[in-house]
């Protein structure tokens, strides 16, 4: 059984800073990619942030600048540093460890695709 964990969530001001963190434990860990993706009110879950086992990385155009994805695969550990963040940042941030067929077309190969519950992300004045 594989379990993934996100932490980091929380009330920050705009313009303010968090990382997130998301960890994945037991086996087997065979994935290729960590994804970071969010659920704001009213909308669909979306990527905002993805990182290959080969170092690629890609990111929504709302967050390039201003978010970044890292991994230490030594600890099986993801990070998000959002950095001037905004009131439309605000939303439920998910940790994704898949297994991905076309990193550049986004599509992931099945059978390992575990997910966190989820870290609550509020900016606001």
């Amino acid at each position: 059984q594989v379990y993934v964990a996100e932490s980091g969530g929380g009330l920050v001001q705009p313009g303010g800073s968090l990382r997130l963190s998301c960890a994945a434990s037991g086996s087997p860990l065979n994935f290729n990619a960590w994804g970071w993706y969010r659920r704001a009110p009213g909308k669909q879950r979306e990527l905002v942030a993805a990182i290959a086992s080969g170092g690629g990385m890609k990111y929504a155009d709302s967050v390039k600048g201003r978010f970044t994805i890292s991994r230490d695969s030594t600890k099986n550990t993801a990070y998000l540093q959002m950095n001037s963040l905004k009131p439309e940042d605000t939303a439920v941030y998910y940790c994704n460890a898949a297994l991905w067929s076309d990193w550049q077309r986004g599509r992931k190969a099945g059978g390992f695709d575990y997910w966190g519950k989820g870290t609550l992300v509020t900016v606001s004045s």
